[in-house]
């Protein structure tokens, strides 16, 4: 990764922080109409060390930023693997367990010394997408966007006409969450059969070894299935296409959006973009799908991208 440490950054750049689990990335880009990378780095969260610690690391990144731009920016966005509750100013829905009931924006704000704007990384992914991602390149005129993540777990995010919609609870596109069939079992959230319990990755996995009794990754049970020689492993895939399809279409009948861009693990599943796409159009409330379904172009570089067009909202 290459710094450009003469890059001024003048009141146009946006400044973006990625809070992941595992790492802390920071970006600086020149401005939202030219999305120069002028910085970019990240450190480790180490988030087994606590709350605490979390905040002196992100804390750490910003001070990297703030020399290599050589001022201080007035607002930064925040990707979070949560949900900030706006009423009560506290984090949930975290899978980084040590930040769930703490007060991350009015912490952050404190030690940064800056005004902050967060959304979850679902919203990030999504915004990012939207503006100089998949959706840019491919449908610029889209005014309504639905990210949807689906890997370990089952997330969405809104956006409409380039503005994240986070909510009134903070919880816009928690499609994850709604019930999708009884098969799925128990669920954290307190429901049972939750989209997230079906066709996330796990819950794939799960459904394979119910059937045949031998744990194998997601990955695996994909190139069983695509190679033809392992029936249940097709069964699975069937099986993800068919509630897939139901899932979406609520959200779609909702929505009514322009585009659906998948990100996550899951999304990489061939199947998704022309038999998931068929399974969608089967169940939602419409005699056709006009709403395009369509891969990410960013990775995981989205998120972070995504934090930094937070501030340009």
């Amino acid at each position: 990764m290459s710094k450009q440490k003469k890059n001024k950054v003048d009141e146009k750049s946006l400044w973006g922080i990625d809070l992941g689990g595992t790492k802390i990335e920071g970006i600086i880009l020149r401005s939202a109409k030219n999305p120069e990378v002028l910085f970019r780095d990240r450190v480790p969260t180490e988030a087994e060390q606590g709350y605490d610690h979390i905040l002196e690391q992100a804390k750490k990144l910003f001070d990297m930023m703030q020399k290599e731009a050589g001022l201080k920016p007035a607002r930064v966005g925040i990707a979070t693997p949560g949900v900030l509750d706006p009423k009560l100013g506290t984090m949930k829905n975290c899978n980084t367990v040590a930040l769930n009931g703490k007060p991350l924006k009015k912490d952050l704000e404190k030690a940064l010394d800056v005004k902050l704007e967060m959304a979850n990384d679902a919203d990030c992914f999504a915004l990012a997408e939207t503006l100089m991602g998949a959706v840019k390149e491919q449908f610029p005129e889209a005014r309504v966007v639905f990210g949807v993540i689906m890997g370990t777990g089952v997330g969405g995010g809104i956006v409409i006409d380039g503005k994240a919609i986070i909510g009134l609870q903070g919880i816009a596109g928690e499609w994850g969450h709604n019930f999708l069939h009884e098969s799925g079992g128990p669920c954290y959230c307190g429901k049972s059969g939750c989209v997230e319990k079906v066709i996330s990755g796990p819950a794939l996995e799960r459904y394979y070894f119910s059937e045949t009794g031998n744990k194998k990754p997601l990955k695996d049970i994909v190139a069983l299935a695509e190679s033809k020689v392992d029936p249940t492993a097709q069964k699975t895939m069937l099986r993800l296409i068919e509630y897939f399809g139901l899932g979406l279409s609520v959200v779609i009948n909702i929505l009514d959006p322009d585009v659906v861009v998948i990100g996550g693990g899951v999304g990489n599943i061939d199947l998704l973009y022309d038999r998931g796409r068929d399974a969608v159009a089967k169940y939602v409330f419409n005699n056709r799908l006009e709403t395009r379904i369509i891969r990410p172009s960013l990775g995981d570089s989205a998120g972070v991208f995504g934090a930094a067009f937070l501030v340009n909202s």
